[in-house]
């Protein structure tokens, strides 16, 4: 039981986290183990970068919305990555 609140825990200061803060998505999900969740994650990386790209582009007057846009991905990005970590822990 408190394992798993550990787990609930983590996972919440995590997107607390990125939500205050959005970072640049890293590739952090092995592609040998699980290569759909590590192309997925190539994909938020490359969508961020388009984001900055539009941001640029436009002066950075996109009305916030590119902003939301990066933490949205930065969020998605955490998923991913506890999405493979709990693939590994199921199938140990």
């Amino acid at each position: 039981m408190s394992r798993n609140l550990m787990k609930l825990l983590l996972v919440g200061s995590l997107l607390c986290g990125g939500l205050v803060i959005a970072q640049m998505p890293v590739d952090n999900v092995n592609a040998k183990k699980h290569p759909n969740l590590a192309a997925a994650q190539h994909l938020v990386d490359q969508a961020y970068q388009r984001v900055i790209a539009a941001q640029q582009a436009n002066e950075y007057d996109l009305g916030g919305h590119a902003k939301k846009a990066e933490e949205l991905l930065d969020k998605a990005n955490v998923e991913l990555k506890l999405a493979a970590e709990t693939a590994n822990v199921n199938h140990k």
